[in-house]
């Protein structure tokens, strides 16, 4: 609905932008705001009790796990055997909360052998496994 002047002069319609409504709008909106937003700051006051208590988030300590370019195995960074390696991860898929492993690989390892390690580690029961890469090119371009 256009709305003219009441001279009755020109029949065009107004083309002025009318923003008293949109100033309602925003003041009521900005009055709203006032009222509730010391609300949101309020605290229920509660007298809680005093619990002598140990955390329970332990972080699990993790076990690095390496292969050379010959496909050597290292735990820690102490060079161990394929049966060797196999019962350390028995032994820490039993400890609570189970170690993290993380298998970092010589670019020159052949994937069976990272494969063996991965089933190894699957059969012993450790569930949290973890791959360490260096940051770096994407296309194959290594400094």
């Amino acid at each position: 609905m256009a709305f003219g002047s009441f001279s009755g002069g020109s029949k065009a319609p107004m083309a002025e932008i009318n923003t008293t409504p949109l100033v309602d709008v925003m003041l009521v909106l900005l009055i709203i705001f006032i009222v509730t937003a010391p609300l949101m700051t309020q605290a229920i006051k509660v007298d809680l009790p005093n619990v002598a208590a140990q955390p329970t988030d332990a972080k699990p300590k993790t076990v690095r796990v390496a292969l050379d370019g010959a496909g050597k195995l290292y735990w820690n960074d102490q060079p161990v055997d394929d049966a060797a390696l196999r019962a350390k991860m028995a032994a820490a898929a039993t400890q609570t909360p189970q170690p993290e492993l993380h298998l970092s690989a010589d670019r020159e390892t052949r994937y069976q052998r990272v494969a063996e390690v991965m089933g190894a580690a699957r059969e012993a029961g450790l569930v949290k496994l973890g791959f360490i890469t260096l940051p770096g090119d994407t296309h194959g371009n290594h400094r």
